[in-house]
């Protein structure tokens, strides 16, 4: 089980790199000083996730509210987009590849540094749940195609048509042009990932995915690659991702942001830089979207996209909002 620890492998490898100062990994309190254990404990619970997904966020909350865990909280939430037959980007009712067939992928991670994924998953309608058994209940990280299926069914999971009549028949127009593009802020290829802090204070996430409508058979996204769509550090804050998903895993963009956060820079502040890196190696280039989510041990939120039109859904004992983000460009 220790093997699917990522967090304490990829400290050993980065030792060298991130050693120095050991205040740099560790949130700040007033006056610059690491906070105590009563100062961790004032952190109140919240969830955020990409876009509008408010049914996701409500849910999430409502289990955060009952004092479950972070964890739960998010499995939870991205539930119901998975279950949501309008919403074409995620679960039951995605578009199809260019084939026909809906290909699911989710990851989860938890506090600890356990994490869980599934790759190009066909005939189930909960990704997410069995990233989650994938985490908890075998000695891997990732589960792909067929096998990622066969071990669904073991573990009780039913087999379910996900190619619904609605998304066959715009499946079956696509193929009179078979024109693949990804159109700003269009739903063909948007994602739901989700970040939540507990009442013990503790960070979990989740990302789920159809991925992009019409995609070559086979096609995986950054949505379940952990430091990618997703990563989590406890002891630091957490970040998802959505939109192209090959850009975010060229930069590594959660991870990317996660360590910027450990390096001092707010929430905010990391989604925008993660933006930059990315922009950096698309110089001229507009024709796709990225959009990015934090979160910080303090229960500091920041979000940050490329073109306008991204939001993000946030719940916390104030009740919920919908919080439109800043743009690297202005205008579309």
């Amino acid at each position: 089980m220790k093997r699917r620890n990522f967090l304490k492998n990829s400290t050993l490898s980065t030792a060298g790199i991130i050693s120095a100062p050991l205040f740099a990994s560790i949130p700040e309190t007033n006056n610059g000083l690491p906070p105590t254990a009563n100062d961790l404990k004032t952190v109140k619970p919240i969830v955020i996730c990409t876009w509008n997904f408010k049914n996701a966020t409500a849910k999430a909350w409502e289990v955060l509210e009952k004092g479950g865990s972070s964890l739960d909280a998010v499995e939870q939430g991205v539930m119901v987009e998975e279950a949501d037959l309008s919403n074409e980007t995620v679960g039951n009712g995605g578009r199809p590849d260019r084939d026909g067939h809906v290909t699911l992928d989710a990851c989860i991670m938890d506090k600890d540094g356990n994490c869980g994924a599934v790759l190009c998953m066909e005939n189930i309608a909960h990704p997410i749940s069995v990233a989650r058994k994938v985490m908890e209940d075998t000695p891997h990280v990732m589960l792909a195609g067929k096998g990622a299926e066969q071990f669904a069914y073991e573990k009780g999971f039913p087999k379910t048509n996900l190619l619904t009549e609605k998304a066959k028949k715009d499946w079956l127009e696509w193929k009179k042009k078979s024109k693949y593009e990804t159109i700003i802020n269009i739903e063909n290829h948007d994602t739901i990932g989700m970040l939540s802090i507990d009442k013990n204070g503790d960070i979990a996430g989740a990302c789920t995915t159809s991925g992009m409508g019409y995609k070559m058979a086979g096609r995986v996204g950054d949505s379940p690659i952990i430091g990618a769509g997703l990563f989590v550090d406890n002891e630091v804050g957490g970040a998802t991702a959505t939109g192209v998903g090959e850009e975010v895993v060229r930069t590594v963009g959660s991870f990317l942001i996660v360590e910027l956060m450990r390096q001092g820079k707010s929430p905010q502040e990391a989604c925008e830089e993660g933006v930059r890196r990315i922009m950096e190696k698309n110089k001229d280039r507009r024709d796709f979207q990225i959009g990015f989510i934090a979160i910080n041990k303090k229960g500091e939120t920041g979000g940050y996209c490329i073109h306008p039109g991204f939001s993000y859904s946030k719940f916390t004992e104030a009740g919920q909002s919908n919080n439109p983000t800043e743009t690297f460009l202005k205008s579309k």
